[in-house]
């Protein structure tokens, strides 16, 4: 059945219960990305964990999305997209609450690895549902509406998710999600039409153990090279020589094998070829400040958690805006939405970039909401730009590599952005405390000192930490200024894009 004919079957208000409720799944897992990273402090002293052991909640959760993602179009194929769809929210719904009741560092990691896999499809197919809900000429509405839970939901949850763990307990973070997985699952099975399996169930194991081991070693690269100083450590390069070795085996045998685990046809696709690097790079650029700011303010500007969940409160309402404007924006060339998208995104790097650390709330909030407008203008035509020549029947797989890629991309930019952090850091603090010593004329200058003095040992304590703040903002201007960078040759990439219409059958 065609998106068309599945659409004319559905009456206005099923089409309603089911945004609803496919929202909901969405927004809940979306959420529970980041949650996690603000828990890690409660969870690693529950568990008595170390902070490399406790990691492995976040790592290992993030590795089973990566591997099951493109598992997507195979799953639909093989049990339909109801099934998949159910079962998906149904079994990350379980493993939520059973993480929150974990009582042991194994139980815990057992239940996230669980909770990313079963839940990986949900958000390809959430999307791939709707759009096919709904007739073509409201397709820019309803990806603004997904769009809108995709990015909220990781601001809202760490924010959530904190204030009940200060109050209550980390656990109560995971099970303030679970009746609203209860509710979607309820209203999926009860609104979403039965479909059939196509009879395509073959699975290409060669293909998807390659690809699941390439996936792997780079998400393990990349969740923990900074800890383990990169290349330097015996296990980062064993991880990318065997990341190279099972990606080269995936290439060649996609190009070769006569029914590939992914299509290769679907690069072919100019505008689709060309979204996988344009969602690619808005995953790098949508969830960092979300990442970066909480550490900055907190550790160096000083500001409480309250305030700092406001801050990223006031993206969310940004992209709220920006997922409007984009249903008018996106009418005229999606071009034009994806431009002025990725343009104010680098006007608020740039705006970051020459930030120090007594910025006002008031400035932060303003260049959040900037940043969402951004995010909220750019997914709504990016969406329909690459998806609008690809075949019906490809989309479950399509949507699948899709987020696969955005996801790729945000692990990997915030790794970049965290390495050169830390970097800047310690290099800038070594060259900044040459210039503090008694040999330096210039300091016996009253004007230059101030209240600033090194006769005493609190002295000399109170300079270190300024200076180390300072040190620590010239990296995250750094960083600011990777995603400034990045923004700007995306905007470039954008005007590659073609204006076509998607065909409805294959």
């Amino acid at each position: 059945m065609s998106d068309s004919e599945l659409s004319r079957t559905l009456t206005p208000a099923r089409r309603l219960m089911i945004m609803v409720a496919v929202i909901l799944g969405s927004t809940l897992y979306s959420t529970t990305l980041l949650i996690a990273s603000t828990l890690l402090p409660q969870m690693q002293g529950t568990m008595g964990a170390t902070s490399d052991e406790i990691a492995w909640a976040m790592t290992f959760n993030i590795l089973a999305t990566a591997v099951v993602t493109p598992m997507t179009g195979w799953l639909v194929a093989r049990f339909g997209r109801r099934q998949v769809m159910t079962t998906s929210i149904l079994g990350f719904t379980i493993s939520t609450w059973a993480s929150g009741a974990s009582d042991s560092l194994e139980m815990l990691v057992f239940w996230r690895i669980l909770q990313g896999g079963i839940g990986a499809p949900m958000i390809p197919l959430s999307q791939a549902v709707l759009l096919d809900s709904f007739p073509r000429r409201h397709a820019g509405m309803v990806t603004s509406v997904f769009g809108m839970a995709v990015v909220i939901g990781p601001v809202i949850g760490p924010t959530l998710g904190g204030f009940l763990a200060e109050t209550y307990s980390w656990r109560w973070a995971f099970y303030m999600l679970v009746p609203v997985g209860f509710t979607a699952w309820a209203g999926l099975r009860a609104t979403l039409p039965r479909d059939t399996a196509s009879g395509q169930t073959r699975l290409d194991w060669t293909g998807f153990l390659t690809l699941s081991a390439a996936i792997s070693c780079v998400q393990l690269v990349l969740a923990r090279g900074q800890r383990l100083d990169w290349f330097e450590s015996t296990e980062i390069v064993a991880e990318t020589v065997l990341a190279c070795v099972a990606l080269f085996m995936f290439v060649a045998h996609t190009l070769t094998a006569e029914r590939p685990f992914l299509n290769p046809k679907l690069l072919s696709d100019p505008n689709y070829a060309l979204g996988l690097v344009l969602v690619t790079i808005y995953g790098m650029l949508n969830f960092t400040p979300v990442v970066l700011l909480p550490t900055l303010l907190q550790q160096h500007a000083g500001y409480p958690d309250q305030i700092i969940g406001g801050i990223l409160g006031a993206r969310g309402i940004g992209a709220t805006v920006g997922f409007f404007l984009a249903m008018f924006v996106g009418k005229i060339d999606p071009r034009i939405g994806m431009s002025l998208g990725f343009g104010l995104m680098a006007a608020g790097g740039f705006w970051l970039m020459n930030l120090d650390l007594n910025v006002d709330m008031m400035t932060l909030a303003l260049i959040s909401v900037l940043q969402g407008v951004g995010i909220g203008v750019f997914w709504v035509p990016l969406t329909i730009s690459t998806f609008a020549t690809l075949e019906t029947r490809l989309m479950p797989e399509a949507m699948a590599l899709f987020h696969l890629s955005r996801n790729i991309g945000s692990s990997f930019f915030i790794s970049v952005c965290v390495a050169e952090i830390v970097r800047a850091t310690g290099a800038n603090y070594s060259r900044l405390t040459e210039m503090i010593s008694p040999f330096n004329k210039s300091l016996d200058l009253p004007w230059v000192m101030g209240s600033w003095t090194m006769e005493t040992p609190v002295g000399l304590a109170r300079l270190a930490k300024e200076i180390n703040r300072q040190a620590a903002m010239i990296g995250y201007v750094n960083a600011f200024t990777y995603y400034t960078a990045t923004s700007v040759v995306a905007i470039l990439l954008i005007m590659l894009a073609r204006r076509r219409t998607r065909k409805v059958a294959g």
